[in-house]
């Protein structure tokens, strides 16, 4: 059974300039790889044999780079924006999509089993899968609770609080398709509301392994500090 993925590449990369003056940030290098060739591997290690990018700014760059993916035996095609349309309104434009596929952002760093994640997605009759990872966040200020008469009730210094984030990475089934407006900008917030509002509940998938998202300069560097230290368990091929 083919299996296809779509990589969303399409954005402006504002959070990680200056870096991506020069080039969009699917392209920045990990080690001697763009991040984006790390996922390419990996989704073809995985048994995904036809990928389609998504692609906006620059799209040349991402046309050149990979070309039609014999280099890693994987089809490669491109479903070009004439605008930013976010997140999930990208879907609509591609053709023939399978009855599940997976979709995922072109700059994260992990070392998921998308072959489980995809499996699972479709063994459980899912209409959405979201990756997620749980996250911990410093809060820096004494934070202070009050009541209605703004007097003081409780007071945490510093806490750290808990949260389980999506990581960027989704299974769908294509019956999402005729939830998307054609040609209007659609993110990955209004299909959740939408599936939310209709009671047709997207499901989790947890994940506790390594995962970064390059968006910004302090996970650039930490996501090359990671594959360089743990470059096999990142590329089993």
């Amino acid at each position: 059974m083919s299996k296809r993925a779509i990589i969303l590449a399409g954005g402006l990369g504002k959070r990680l300039q200056p870096y991506t003056l020069v080039l969009p940030k699917p392209l920045m290098p990990i080690g001697e790889y763009p991040i984006l060739e790390v996922v390419i591997r990996q989704l073809a290690y995985n048994g995904f044999d036809h990928l389609t990018m998504c692609v906006n700014h620059q799209a040349e760059l991402f046309m050149a780079f990979f070309g039609n993916g014999d280099k890693w035996g994987i089809k490669i095609d491109y479903s070009i924006e004439d605008k930013p349309l976010g997140t999930i309104a990208p879907l609509k434009l591609i053709n023939s999509l399978p009855e599940n596929f997976l979709i995922m952002n072109g700059d994260i760093l992990t070392d998921i089993d998308f072959n489980d994640l995809y499996q699972t997605h479709i063994n459980n009759k899912n209409i959405f899968t979201i990756a997620s990872a749980e996250r911990v966040e410093q809060i820096e200020y004494g934070v202070l609770d009050s009541n209605e008469n703004s007097k003081l009730i409780g007071f945490s210094e510093k806490p750290k609080l808990n949260y389980l984030v999506s990581m960027g990475i989704y299974v769908a089934n294509r019956d999402i398709l005729g939830l998307i407006p054609l040609k209007q900008k659609y993110g990955f917030d209004d299909l959740m509301n939408t599936l939310l509002k209709e009671a047709n509940n997207p499901s989790i998938y947890k994940y506790d392994g390594n995962w970064l998202d390059i968006g910004r300069p302090d996970d650039y560097v930490k996501a090359i500090d990671e594959f360089e230290n743990n470059k096999t368990k990142f590329l089993k091929d």
